[in-house]
């Protein structure tokens, strides 16, 4: 299991919501071809209110015009991220884009179980607003194993609320890899 995740944050803020990760204009793509599911990195975020220069809150688009994948595969954001619709198309979106992990200070309920029981991204939560002190841009490494998140580019580390099994879960691809595994899935035989 690779405990380390390294790569650039995308910074964000308070209450981003499913409708926000993924508009549902674009819930209209079949989630089983190869080339549709495309579409969901493609329009990743897409819904983040633009500021004055045009730009959404991040400061830059999470994938660039033309692109389907995001340069940025670690989102740091404020509290409430996910709230919400209940779509599971939300962290799936973020992880067709290319998002490993999401570090909040905390989550919608519905969408942190989604973000697990699909094996999507990984939700780490923050004790403190790191959305504030962190540059979207900035690389970043992300220590699992200690729940622990260093911005090498500013050179500060930051301590994270532990996850237990959820990393597992997460790595596994979801609630159901994960029990087949670890043979935690009553038999079928009588």
């Amino acid at each position: 299991m690779d405990t380390i995740i390294q790569g650039k944050a995308y910074v964000l803020g308070k209450n981003i919501d499913t409708d926000q990760i993924i508009p549902a204009e674009h819930l209209v793509y079949s989630l089983s071809d190869p080339e549709e599911v495309k579409m969901y990195g493609k329009y990743a975020l897409s819904g983040v209110p633009i500021d004055q220069a045009g730009l959404p809150e991040g400061g830059v688009p999470f994938v660039e015009e033309g692109d389907f994948a995001s340069p940025y595969s670690i989102i740091v954001a404020g509290p409430n991220f996910g709230c919400g619709s209940s779509r599971e198309h939300a962290p799936f979106a973020l992880k067709v884009a290319g998002a490993k992990a999401i570090i909040a200070e905390s989550y919608a309920r519905i969408f942190y179980r989604n973000c697990v029981d699909g094996g999507f991204v990984i939700p780490f939560e923050t004790p403190q607003p790191l959305n504030k002190s962190i540059m979207t841009g900035d690389e970043l490494s992300l220590d699992m194993e200690n729940n622990r998140l260093t911005n090498l580019t500013q050179n500060i580390t930051y301590e994270l609320r532990p996850l237990g099994d959820v990393v597992n879960i997460v790595q596994a691809g979801g609630i159901f890899e994960y029990a087949r595994k670890n043979d935690l899935m009553a038999s079928s035989e009588a």
